[in-house]
């Protein structure tokens, strides 16, 4: 009887290991590979050459700026077995940490006392019961992920974890590991057990982000994993108005580069992500700063912005952000979600609308921009560049900002750089104000019909035909130049005309450039209707979009003479014949008179 009852004394106390030991399991899986951040693959490292009781943690590209801190939770004896690890006897780290987490589930967590009595925790829980605990309620881990996989694991600010998290950062020392470009490494020198690790703080001068806070089981074999989070990033386009006629939210047309009539209004288009573990962050700052080239004026009140989801967009209320508009002394566009929480505060700008931000929005700015008359035409280096770049919230557990890569567009402007020569000599008709000719120029295709049929103003912009500017020809140079043009056919005619020259018939000229997938401008094509005219500009050396332009003129044409004798021998007959005739006429007026009053 009595070997009996021991006999059932050691099943229950083997039932209740195994059942224990299930929990802990369980709660490694829900703190390891539900455990923010990390993917689910946290298994052994293969191959590794970390030592045992560490973990290693692969950076994603180009986030080689981060780096982390340890804290540990749980002390406890780690297992390796063939479905994962195992912990056994979990402990406090330290009873003030104990203290630390209990108190942060009890008073930071938000679902706390939404639960029932006998869920909560007790009154002096220990290290085990709060392991138990965090098992049962950490539900979800996949917030902001696309599909809800686990493949997208996420750590939401309502989480449990999270509350924890927040805590043991505060009043835990932390321990640092071993950085490389590649990877961070931490080895748990001071035992076995739950760790959790937060991003350190990071240079905001950098693009690099933080991710949500890592919660793993370290000891035995070597663990992996990776970084589950993305670096936001921003794209600047411009709107080719001959493509697309849709305005902002055209879906074509939008490209690197683009080619624009001086006074023509151009769009603009920037486009932020957000970093994919949005979700865990409280707020969200996010701030775009523009820096037009000075060719570029803004037209004042252009600016919307918008929240693009699958194709959608929402508009987003000017409330919602700090606008600074760009001046002549300082040509600095700036749209800063500085209001409240960031960007997690914005509302949209029709109240009949949900604005929805997550992982996969983006965020969209549009406005327009003219060119002036201090385009440039340098067809490498500067040009009309428009230059952006994102600042954003880059650690969730610690604040802080990061900055994106800068992202360039160019917008070109033509010109053409015409030169008047004789015919016969080539040289240029200058030296005297007599040589100057005068030119206006009427746009036959452009970008936009309604520039068709217009004329060019003096600085290249778009007029109607009684403000048609005249280009002449300087005395002493014999050139002019004629600026601000785009792509497309343009007719000039000669208006005033070289002295002693015969007026060139109107004629046409056509500007058709070619761009690589990065922006450059790779060469132009141009043609002309007139053989009188010589336009050319070639592909093998583009460092200007100033187009050489030259028109030959002829000299007019005069009867041929033998010398002032001549001359004044060919008058004197011409007027003796004349006077001749008019006697004739005369006397033959008389005699039909005399005839009628007879």
């Amino acid at each position: 009887m009595r070997t009996n009852r021991k006999t059932e004394e050691k099943k229950m106390s083997m039932s209740k290991n195994i059942a224990r030991l299930a929990v802990t399991a369980g709660l490694t899986a829900a703190l390891s590979f539900g455990g923010v951040m990390a993917p689910v693959t946290m298994a052994f490292a293969e191959g590794a050459t970390t030592t045992t009781n560490s973990i290693t943690i692969n950076k994603i590209a180009g986030n080689k700026n981060v780096k982390y801190k340890a804290y540990q939770i749980f002390k406890a004896k780690v297992t390796d077995t063939a479905k994962g690890k195992t912990a056994q006897d979990i402990t406090w780290a330290n009873d003030e940490l104990g203290a630390t987490v209990v108190n942060a589930i009890k008073n930071n967590w938000t679902g706390y006392n939404g639960l029932a009595e006998d869920k909560q925790l007790s009154g002096n829980p220990t290290a085990q019961e709060v392991a138990d605990f965090l098992m049962a309620h950490a539900g979800s881990t996949t917030a902001g992920s696309a599909d809800g996989s686990s493949e997208g694991t996420r750590l939401a600010t309502d989480n449990v974890l999270y509350a924890v998290a927040n805590a043991v950062k505060d009043h835990a020392t932390a321990v640092d590991g071993d950085d490389t470009v590649d990877a961070w490494t931490f080895s748990a020198q001071s035992g076995s057990g739950y760790y959790l690790f937060v991003t350190s703080d990071l240079d905001a001068t950098k693009p690099s982000t933080g991710t949500s806070p890592i919660f793993a089981i370290v000891g035995g074999n070597p663990v992996t994993v990776t970084e589950k989070t993305s670096i936001p990033t921003i794209n600047k386009e411009v709107l080719n108005v001959k493509e697309s006629k849709d305005g902002y939210t055209a879906q074509k047309g939008w490209s690197n580069v683009a080619d624009s009539q001086v006074g023509q209004e151009v769009s603009y288009k920037l486009t932020g992500s957000i970093a994919d573990n949005y979700a865990t962050y409280d707020s969200y700052a996010y701030k775009f700063t523009d820096t037009l080239s000075q060719g570029l004026t803004y037209v004042d009140d252009s600016l919307e912005v918008y929240a693009l989801n699958n194709g959608g967009y929402t508009k987003i209320s000017p409330n919602s952000y700090t606008l600074v508009e760009p001046t002549e002394s300082n040509n600095v566009l700036t749209v800063n979600f500085d209001k409240e929480k960031g960007l997690k505060s914005a509302t949209a700008a029709n109240a009949d609308e949900t604005l929805n931000i997550g992982a996969e929005t983006k965020i969209v700015v549009f406005y327009k921009a003219k060119l002036n008359s201090k385009a440039s035409y340098e067809a490498t280096g500067n040009g009309n560049k428009n230059e952006v770049y994102l600042e954003y919230s880059n650690n969730p557990m610690a604040g802080g900002t990061g900055k994106s890569e800068t992202k360039v567009v160019t917008d070109y402007v033509f010109g053409f750089d015409v030169t008047k020569v004789d015919e016969g000599t080539g040289d240029p008709l200058k030296g005297d104000e007599k040589l100057q000719a005068g030119f206006k120029v009427r746009v036959v295709e452009g970008d936009e019909d309604t520039l068709k049929d217009k004329w060019l103003g003096a600085n290249g912009e778009i007029v109607d035909s009684e403000h048609a500017h005249e280009f002449m020809t300087k005395a002493n140079t014999g050139k002019v130049f004629i600026p601000g043009l785009d792509a497309g056919t343009y007719e000039i005619t000669e208006t005033t005309t070289p002295s002693g020259y015969n007026t060139i018939a109107p004629f046409q000229i056509t500007v058709k450039p070619d761009y690589d997938t990065a922006g450059n401008l790779t060469g132009l094509t141009v043609s002309d209707t007139s053989n009188m005219v010589d336009s050319e500009k070639t592909n093998a050396s583009i460092d200007s979009t100033e187009i050489p332009v030259t028109i030959k003129n002829k000299k007019g044409s005069g009867l041929p003479l033998t010398g002032l004798n001549g001359v004044t021998f060919t008058w004197i007959a011409g007027g003796a014949v004349l006077c001749i005739g008019v006697a004739h006429l005369i006397r033959s007026r008389k005699q039909a008179e005399e005839s009628e009053q007879e």
